[in-house]
């Protein structure tokens, strides 16, 4: 119990350091008492407008009230959780709760007792540039871990569990790493352009100063 308490307090205390930053949210799916599971996702209120303005520009909210409605809609029209490789769940009404730090609050409906994996894919943040997700999951009497959402693995990770942990299934891992691989190609073919057009430069100036 204290160690859950300690995990929560650190992650917590992260998000709220980097409440401000649009670019960065957390989507956390935590176990309570008796198989009640909660979802809370968290992100800077200034990353909600920018997503509602995005997807709602022909009808802008006028009241706070609507502004809570349209994010409720949005979050669940950009969230997948599938347990088991084939189980969804169900999502509560939910609540807002408006701040620096923009809290959205859902109870989680179908979660199987026996968890063997988890599918998750939170698109809700996409149109943000550089966006990521801390993906945070909580069950009693599993390792305490966390993983990122974002563009390099399209905002979805596959969990499976092993030994009442949570681990990335491989063929995620290879995309992971097979974008990796590509940014670093393109970076490569980026420098060698450049220093191919530096030392074409160089010799055109040493052939004018030879004349």
């Amino acid at each position: 119990m204290f160690k859950t308490i300690f995990f929560l307090f650190f992650v917590l205390t992260s998000i709220t350091a980097k409440a401000h930053q649009p670019d960065v949210s957390t989507t956390m799916l935590v176990e309570k008492e008796n198989n009640v599971w909660i979802l809370q996702i968290s992100a800077s209120l200034t990353a909600f407008q920018q997503e509602i303005r995005t997807h709602y520009a022909e009808t802008p909210y006028k009241t706070p009230d609507e502004f809570r409605q349209m994010v409720l809609e949005h979050i669940k029209k950009n969230l997948t959780i599938r347990f088991n490789k084939e189980q969804e769940i169900t999502l509560s009404a939910g609540i807002v709760k408006l701040g620096h730090e923009t809290k959205v609050v859902f109870e989680v409906f179908g979660v199987p007792s026996n968890i063997k994996s988890v599918y998750v894919k939170n698109t809700a943040f996409k149109e943000i540039y550089k966006n990521q997700s801390a993906l945070v999951l909580l069950k009693d009497g599993f390792e305490k871990e966390h993983f990122i959402l974002n563009e390099a693995n399209d905002h979805t990770l596959s969990l499976q569990v092993d030994n009442d942990e949570f681990l990335v299934m491989e063929s995620d891992q290879s995309k992971f790493l097979t974008s990796r691989m590509l940014k670093s190609l393109i970076a490569v073919l980026i420098l060698l352009f450049f220093s191919i057009f530096s030392i074409k430069k160089i010799n055109s100036i040493l052939r004018m100063d030879s004349r």
